[in-house]
């Protein structure tokens, strides 16, 4: 588990992709920069497709974690 607090949870359990990646991608719109987002998914085709997006958008990837089938992201708002 991580030691990151963040600012905004969104659940993302049971959408396929791209449905995540969008769904992330607006969740950010919505923070203020500098605040932290933790999105939790199942989709695992999204394991490689969020971490491109937070890349390309220049938001940071602080961590991933997965348990239990599903996937968390930290994403620092730039």
């Amino acid at each position: 588990m991580s030691a990151i607090t963040p600012d905004s949870v969104v659940d993302l359990k049971g959408l396929s992709c791209p449905m995540p990646v969008l769904r992330t991608k607006k969740a950010l719109d919505g923070v203020a920069s500098g605040k932290v987002l933790r999105v939790d998914l199942t989709d695992a085709g999204s394991k490689t497709d969020l971490p491109a997006m937070i890349k390309r958008t220049g938001n940071e990837l602080l961590d991933t974690e997965e348990a239990g089938g599903v996937y968390t992201f930290y994403i620092r708002k730039k």
